[in-house]
């Protein structure tokens, strides 16, 4: 991922991305899609990236393939694989915390 100084000519073109605010702006050329505006106000940077890497994408859809084959494995097969029990339970404190005042 690049970042980069805008010049001053596309701070307009802000102004119309910043009123679109949760929406995706979708640039077209002969009608068809070529680009797209996304707002990162709710999105940081890993998630960004992420979601444009190639490797990453064909990670997840190969899992989506699996799930809708039926590909899965239960939370008790694995615990009876590995011989351990999920907890079921938050861990209790073991000490209490006093406050400052």
């Amino acid at each position: 991922m690049k970042a980069m100084k805008l010049p001053k000519e596309i701070e307009s073109f802000l102004d119309v991305a910043e009123a679109a605010e949760e929406e995706t702006l979708v640039f077209t050329k002969k009608k068809r899609p070529v680009a797209a505006l996304v707002s990162l106000k709710k999105v940081d940077r890993e998630s960004l990236a992420l979601s444009t890497n190639p490797q990453f994408l064909r990670i997840i859809e190969t899992a989506r393939k699996e799930i809708r084959a039926g590909k899965t494995v239960s939370l008790e097969a694995l615990e009876k694989k590995y011989s351990v029990v999920a907890p079921n339970k938050r861990m209790k404190r073991t000490r209490k915390t006093r406050r400052s005042s």
